[in-house]
Formats: C-alpha cells, structure tokens, sequence
C-alpha cells in the first residue's frame, strides 16, 4: 500500500482519540542547536476546533489492526474498515517531512493492538526514541500507552514523550465489561498509577531522568452506555485526585455502520459533550466539586452551561457584593472568569467597584446582571425566581435547516 492511502486511513482512524492538546509541554527548540522542531512555554498547539480539539499535531494510528473487539470502537476486530499499518521508519519520515514543510509541531501517537500490548508499546516507543535520539527531533510528542504493557516500556515512553495518556474508555467497570470484556478498568488505572509514581519521583527528586514532562491525561466515551453526566464528573474526579491528571477529555460516541446491537444508533447531542467540558473545567479552574454541579442523577441542562446552572440552584449566595466577596466566590458568578476576578480584586484595592468597571473588564453583563451588587448596582431582578432568571438567560434556540445542503448552495 502507498504511504499516501497508509495516511488517509490511520489519519482518518485517530479522529476519534480525542485527548491530543499539547499545554504543558515543556520549552524546548532547536534554534542555535542541532536538531529539528520547537514546543514553547504555552503549547505548540495554535489551532483549535470548536469543541476543543487540537488540529496542530499530526495525529495518527501506527495501525487500526487490533484484536480487541470493543462494541463502541471502529477499529475493533470485527468491524468491516479499510486496514492498514506503518512500519516504524514511515512514521518517523512522516513526522520529519511534515515538520519541515512547517505542517505540524508534534506528534500524536496511539495505535490499535497488534500481536501483544508489550509488541505494540515497543513499536511505540521505538517511534519517539529515534526522532528523539536519530533526529534529535525537539517538537511535542504524546503517546498512548498501552495499560498491559510492561511497566518498563512506560517507563521507557515516558522518557521521549512530552504526555502520555491511557484512556479510561467507560465511566464504570460494568459499561466496561459490558461492551469491551476484553479491557479491564483494574489494569487501565493500574497503568495510570504506575505513570503517577513516576511523575511524583520526578517532583521528588528533580534530578531524576526526564518523564512525561506534560504529565497525563485520559479520555471517556459519551453516549456509549447509559451513564449519566452525574457518573461521568464524579469519575472524572477521582481520576483527578488519585492520578495526577492533567485532563480528561470527552469524546461524544459516532456510532459506525453495522454496528452491534449492544451501542447506540444515534449519537449524544454535540452540545452534551461541550457542557462536560464546561463543567470539568469548573472542577479543575474554579474549585467546584462534582457534586455541587451534580447533586442529583442525570445529564447537565444543554440550554444553560453548568456555572449559570449551579449558581440558579444556590441562589442563597446572591445577588453577591462584589466589593466584600472573596475572590473564589466572584469567580462562581456567572459571567466572570477567574483573571477577571482576580482583576476586580486588584481594582477593589484603590477604590469600590462600580459597574462601568464590569463593562470596561468586558463581563457578559446580561449574564451577571442578577447576581451581582455594585458601589451604583443593586440588581431589580434579584428576587426574581430562578425558572424565570433560567427562560432569561438560556441559550437562543437555534432555527435547523430542512435542506443544508441548499443553502450552502
């Protein structure tokens, strides 16, 4: 087969991995040196797609061959897709030949499972050795790791990688056994404890060899199982506090052609993977926990994002005062961001805030008009009902096209 139709396939085949961002990666470049390829202090990733998505990397499968045959993925063993593989040299050419045409900035690596975890893991890191070592290649490069590996090999990966990531695949054991009896939730967070530890010794001893400078992250399927959103963040919580993650990243389920019986025929709504990624930023930036976003069972609202929605239920707090409230409650109304918090702080210190300041900081005033209380600012709708503030400030349905392909004509 032609590197170019090797492309097209395993190219085509990773687009569903969606843990691939590159912040955190360590400065690194190779002006005045030997060697090829640059990171910067703020991620060599500057292009982004809506949802979040890295599209600066060159983001491929060493093969979509796997013996595995879990239900939610294309490239399970018995799903009828085009097949193909890259040899170690082709992957390393690929990535030498697109940096130096200025298309890429790094790597992204996973692979289907071919032979062993242990052979797959090898082939891996055989990959990010030689652009490392061979190439003196200094760009950002992310591995999946394969969780039955062999410790060693992660440890190996870990050298040459800036992030590795094992994905966690399902929010429960018993979704996992469910639709990929193969996998086990046990090995996956034993691999993840194992990459933990060595993040830590390197914390600890700062002279220790280089390992995944970037540290890790994980990825869950949504839409695959029955799993509520209130599943999925107290997961995605433990994953954080017990392994050190950097993020979890969530892939809405697409389902494939022919696929089995056990899996959904129609995709999540897009808009639920967004409100996930909303409020698993709450859980990492603003300090919110799972169950505060989530006290009850279910799925977050999709006409209204998660803070505006914690913030209707907790109308206790408000309307809050700005010029007597801490810095970590200002955060948590609903139209203010973290630097914009800690700017009205910063202001507070030389004079009372006034609501020209929230204009000048550039705050959703509509978003915050309820909650709030200025110097010359007590807001009229602040005894209003929530159901009320909630048809006010939810998100303009939007009008479908009956025939798409029309109008873009």
């Amino acid at each position: 087969m032609e590197l170019k139709d090797k492309l097209e396939i395993l190219a085509d085949a990773a687009k569903y991995d969606a843990s691939c961002a590159s912040s955190g990666a360590p400065r690194r470049d190779s002006v005045d040196k030997d060697g090829l390829g640059a990171t910067n202090g703020m991620g060599i990733c500057h292009s982004y797609t809506p949802d979040g998505r890295c599209v600066s990397l060159l983001k491929i499968l060493l093969t979509n061959f796997c013996v595995y045959d879990c239900q939610y993925c294309v490239n399970r063993r018995t799903s009828n897709v085009p097949r193909a593989r890259f040899s170690v040299d082709e992957v390393v050419k690929l990535t030498c030949d697109f940096y130096l045409r200025n298309y890429i900035d790094g790597l992204f690596l996973s692979s289907g499972i071919i032979q062993s975890s242990d052979y797959t893991m090898e082939q891996l890191v055989e990959v990010a050795r030689r652009l490392r070592q061979e190439h003196q290649f200094r760009g950002y490069i992310h591995l999946k790791t394969i969780p039955d590996a062999d410790p060693r090999l992660i440890e190996l990966a870990g050298r040459y990688a800036d992030r590795l990531s094992v994905n966690i695949e399902l929010p429960t054991q018993d979704s996992v056994t469910k639709l990929a009896p193969e996998k086990s939730v046990h090995t996956i967070k034993l691999a993840m404890g194992s990459i933990r530890t060595k993040l830590d010794e390197k914390d600890d001893h700062p002279k220790a060899p280089t390992f995944a400078p970037a540290g890790q992250s994980t990825q869950m399927i949504v839409g695959a199982d029955a799993s509520d959103d209130q599943t999925i963040l107290n997961t995605a919580q433990t994953l954080y506090g017990s392994y050190k993650l950097k993020r979890v990243y969530y892939s809405a389920f697409s389902p494939i052609p022919h696929s089995p019986s056990s899996v959904p025929s129609a995709p999540p709504p897009l808009l639920r993977e967004h409100r996930l990624y909303q409020a698993d930023f709450l859980l990492r930036g603003y300090g919110f926990t799972a169950k505060e976003l989530m006290p009850t069972a279910g799925n977050l609202a999709l006409d209204i994002d998660p803070k505006l929605g914690w913030a209707l239920a907790n109308r206790d707090h408000f309307p809050l005062d700005l010029n007597r409230a801490d810095e970590t409650m200002i955060a948590r109304v609903p139209g203010i961001g973290l630097r914009t918090a800690k700017r009205l702080i910063d202001l507070r210190r030389l004079r009372r805030i006034r609501w020209e300041d929230l204009s000048r900081l550039r705050c959703s005033l509509k978003k915050l008009a309820p909650f709030v209380i200025t110097a010359d600012y007590k807001p009229a709708q602040g005894t209003a009902s929530s159901d009320l503030l909630r048809r006010n400030l939810a998100d303009a349905p939007q009008q479908m096209n009956l025939w798409p392909e029309l109008q873009a004509a």
